[in-house]
């Protein structure tokens, strides 16, 4: 081999090599610090996801006549089963009737509760969330626990190691019966009366 092509492949073999090392820096900040999340409004936040939007009130008019809405086709009504296979029929779903408090039944913070309001809340490692677990195994923004249709349901956020509800992988947002385990990392919790 020439010394023009040997230096060539050194130069090309460099590069690889940085190349490489800016995709694990890259990574790892990603991880350990997450990606910024952009705060939406609750009314665009709700849309986003995908569930229907009330009008905002500073938007209705008193002097107008009331506005007929448009049904939702029951194509695009979002329909909730329980995991297969979990004890999902054994146990009411939670709803914010009777559900009042988020219990940590397991991990760094175990015998904390938390009391539920009506508000979304989010858990992982992140400052801003509402439930912050300090958990090698918990992402940033892990899991979301929620409110639809007076019941609570649990949606994972596209988090590294899953969201168990009573042992099975949450895929999509499932409704949570009272008294079921959800396991995030190390972290287990309930919801209770």
């Amino acid at each position: 081999m020439s010394e023009l092509t040997l230096l060539i492949l050194q130069f090309a073999f460099l590069a690889l090599l940085w190349i490489f090392v800016f995709v694990v820096v890259y990574a790892m900040r990603s991880d350990l610090f997450g990606r910024r999340v952009k705060k939406l409004p609750d009314a665009q936040a709700a849309g986003a996801a995908g569930f229907p939007t009330a009008a905002p009130a500073a938007a209705v008019s008193t002097n107008a006549p009331p506005r007929q809405q448009a049904p939702v086709p029951q194509s695009k009504v979002p329909t909730f089963t329980p995991l297969e296979g979990s004890s999902a029929g054994t146990h009411p779903r939670a709803t914010t009737g009777n559900a009042s408090r988020l219990v940590i039944t397991a991990g760094t913070k175990s015998g904390t509760e938390i009391p539920l309001g009506t508000m979304p809340l989010t858990i992982g490692r992140s400052t801003d969330s509402s439930v912050v677990i300090r958990d090698d195994y918990t992402s940033t923004h892990h899991a979301r626990l929620m409110v639809w249709n007076e019941e609570w349901m649990l949606q994972d956020l596209d988090s590294t190691n899953g969201t168990f509800l009573d042992g099975k992988r949450v895929t999509s947002p499932v409704n949570v019966p009272l008294n079921t385990p959800i396991k995030i990392g190390a972290t287990s919790f309930e919801l209770r009366r």
